[in-house]
């Protein structure tokens, strides 16, 4: 059964997970960014484990994020959903969309200081989740399959056309920093950018699925801990032995591929259940206290980590681009402190600063009556 928090009555299972998949959310974007800015990529075994756009953890934490953040759309929608009520589900309906609004526009400005921000997608998808919750099981994953499959061949079909001397400049150029038209926004939300309703849809579709059935029994944990590795291990055997195109069976994040698609879920779904047995072992220690109010932070620490880079690299220049090293550390420091300060603000109010906002401007309900992540 998932473990709640005593002062809350948050499910600390999501919380715990959530604050994990931010931390590892952070380290990739602080390398990825201090490569830009100059850093040495570097090589070697562990270079090749942090490579933010094409090694195993590239855009793993951040699936991770997505399958959590569809588990709360089901838990927030649970009892409309349950008792059929069209005047409760359509009050969720909004505040889900309110939200998505709320993360879409603000992803929107933040994207010029930080190009390629996961907050405008998450906009998205909370916008999307808001037509989805009432939908049958089967109907989630159908369209989760879907959006892999589109975003695959979508791809495919701009390489084949780009083989032939006529790529789709149409789709495939854009300014992703600047959203400088309409085509080019939807295009960004739909197809080219860092994480594109096509395929990442197919993430958020999963955490509704899996929200459905909430609390775990262990045998339902062990099962899809089991069924995440061999999606893993699946992925990584076909893409050594298939004679596919490259592209076909690419593993890299970009390339939209369907390895990609599964070997990510796989991971986010063993993260999911092990992080989350972890967590509810763990309950009652500092720790996991700790991490649980970190998760219950996010928007606000991770707006933080964006501010706090641009202060000390761009602005302050007391972090110098260089290699995985200095990386690793400046995120490590970020987050000791991060978790300490979310702690801290924790002891004057239960949720971030931001979190407080964001749900003060979307619902139509007193914020700690909702008792669940998200």
């Amino acid at each position: 059964m998932l473990a709640l928090t005593a002062r809350s009555e948050r499910i600390i299972d999501l919380d715990v997970t959530r604050g994990v998949a931010l931390i590892g959310v952070c380290v990739m974007n602080y390398h990825g960014y201090l490569i830009n800015r100059g850093a040495t990529p570097g090589d070697g075994f562990w270079a090749r484990q942090f490579d933010p756009w094409n090694g195993p953890l590239s855009t793993r934490f951040a699936a991770t994020f997505v399958v959590v953040a569809g588990m709360g759309i089901s838990l927030l929608t649970r009892r409309s959903t349950a008792g059929s009520d069209r005047g409760a589900i359509s009050a969720d309906r909004w505040v889900l969309v309110r939200r998505g609004v709320l993360l879409y526009s603000f992803g929107f400005f933040l994207n010029w200081v930080w190009p390629g921000t996961i907050l405008f997608f998450y906009g998205a998808y909370f916008m999307v989740g808001a037509v989805l919750f009432t939908l049958r099981s089967r109907w989630l994953v159908l369209i989760g399959v879907t959006a892999a499959l589109a975003a695959a061949g979508l791809k495919w079909w701009v390489v084949d056309r780009t083989r032939q001397g006529r790529p789709p400049a149409w789709l495939v150029q854009g300014n992703a920093a600047a959203h400088t038209s309409p085509r080019d926004l939807v295009l960004d939300t739909f197809v080219r950018g860092t994480h594109p309703l096509l395929p990442w849809l197919v993430f958020l579709c999963a955490g509704m699925v899996l929200g459905r059935v909430l609390p775990f029994a262990t045998r339902v944990r062990w099962w899809l801990t089991g069924f995440g590795v061999g999606c893993v291990v699946l992925g990584y055997v076909l893409h050594a032995v298939l004679q596919w195109d490259d592209v076909l069976r690419s593993t890299r994040p970009f390339d939209r591929g369907l390895l990609y698609t599964l070997i990510a879920m796989g991971v986010a779904l063993v993260a999911v259940c092990v992080v989350g047995a972890a967590a509810h072992a763990t309950s009652r220690s500092t720790l996991t206290h700790m991490l649980a109010v970190t998760g219950r932070t996010t928007l606000s620490l991770y707006v933080l980590h964006v501010l706090v880079f641009d202060l000390v690299v761009d602005w302050l220049e007391w972090v110098k681009p260089a290699g995985l090293v200095t990386s690793l550390s400046f995120a490590l420091v970020f987050w000791m402190v991060a978790i300490v300060a979310a702690n801290a603000w924790a002891l004057w109010q239960p949720v971030g600063p931001l979190e407080w906002l964001y749900r003060r401007f979307s619902d139509n309900r007193h914020p700690t009556s909702l008792n669940v992540s998200h």
